[in-house]
């Protein structure tokens, strides 16, 4: 009979060597792939994200993370997703985007609570983009409708820059002190005004920047500061006296995630847009991290000064998605495409 201490030597062995062969199987393995489906102006911060995180991952975790990034329209991405497009996590630019792949049955009732401030991890606003030396003197909302100018911006049913751009003019009518009416004809001279509606933001951001269509762009302050870059000094910047806060949430969806075996690595990608190196990375693109002292954009810069009005001001997402931008809603009415 063998002496006890050498069994347990055996027993030790043993667990050591399933161990060393769980940890071997680990590292042959190939890496955690995730699927982050996201809206058009996401593209250039994802990219960084990714980077980052995946080297954060395999610090903490010993795994590898690829990340595989899908941009269009926000309401067309929800609508894949719906349909079958196998998203690890949705960071969409509005809350019935991601509301609606709740309600199809992908994601828990419970999404919104699972990370800080309603599981938005950054802000924008919606800007002017103008031409060089601004020559249509755009300054403020009420200049939008004055002499010919001439406004991009994208279709409000398909994206949610174009929703937000919708809800920004109209709440400024509001909020100058207008009546419900007193916006509806400001936003009904402006949609008179805009020769073309993208289904999505990159492609207004095309339309404006580079096929040189219009005279001011309304779009958000992050998609701004790329088309000012990339146009070499031909556009401008212009923030207006107030606007509205652009909330874009997050969420990992739960069918999928648990199905494919990768909640963990999808709860933590999320979760680093609120570590100080994610917050960093964001403010570097102009979104503007949540939470106190957030980081500046770069060193040296300040975030510009602009007062903002939140999705209340328009009676929020459910009261403004049937009232303006559903079937026979205020868009529909007052919209008509040129040669109608």
């Amino acid at each position: 009979m063998a002496p006890r201490l050498n069994r347990w030597l055996i027993a030790a062995i043993v667990v050591f060597g399933a161990a060393v062969g769980r940890v071997t199987q680990a590292a042959d393995a190939g890496p955690v792939e995730l699927l982050n489906v996201s809206y058009d102006p996401t593209r250039e911060l994802y990219r960084d994200i990714n980077d980052a995180f995946a080297k954060h991952y395999e610090q903490e975790h010993g795994r590898k993370v690829a990340i595989k990034q899908s941009h269009a329209a926000s309401g067309s991405q929800a609508r894949a997703v719906i349909d079958g497009l196998d998203a690890d996590v949705v960071t969409l630019a509005v809350w019935p985007d991601v509301e609606a792949v709740a309600k199809s049955g992908l994601l828990r009732g419970d999404w919104q609570r699972r990370y800080d401030n309603d599981s938005v991890p950054y802000h924008s606003v919606v800007v002017f983009v103008v031409r060089k030396g601004n020559p249509k003197g755009i300054k403020d909302w009420a200049d939008l409708v004055k002499g010919d100018v001439s406004i991009i911006t994208p279709n409000p049913k398909t994206s949610g820059n174009g929703k937000y751009s919708f809800l920004a003019a109209w709440g400024s009518a509001l909020a100058a002190g207008g009546s419900e009416d007193d916006a509806k004809t400001f936003v009904t001279e402006v949609y008179r005004r805009t020769p073309v509606l993208d289904t999505g933001a990159r492609a207004a951001t095309a339309t404006f920047s580079q096929k040189g269509i219009g005279d001011v762009h309304l779009t958000f302050e992050n998609e701004a500061h790329l088309e000012v870059d990339e146009a070499g000094g031909e556009l401008e910047i212009i923030y207006p006296t107030r606007s509205i806060r652009v909330d874009p949430p997050v969420a990992v969806v739960d069918e999928n995630v648990d199905r494919k075996a990768t909640r963990h690595v999808a709860e933590a990608y999320l979760g680093f847009l609120y570590t100080s190196e994610g917050r960093a990375i964001i403010a570097k693109h102009h979104y503007r991290p949540w939470g106190e002292n957030p980081p500046p954009p770069a060193a040296g810069e300040t975030w510009p000064a602009i007062e903002t009005f939140d999705i209340g001001k328009v009676g929020g997402w459910e009261v403004a998605m049937k009232k303006f931008f559903g079937e026979g809603g205020v868009f529909d009415a007052i919209y008509q495409p040129a040669g109608r």
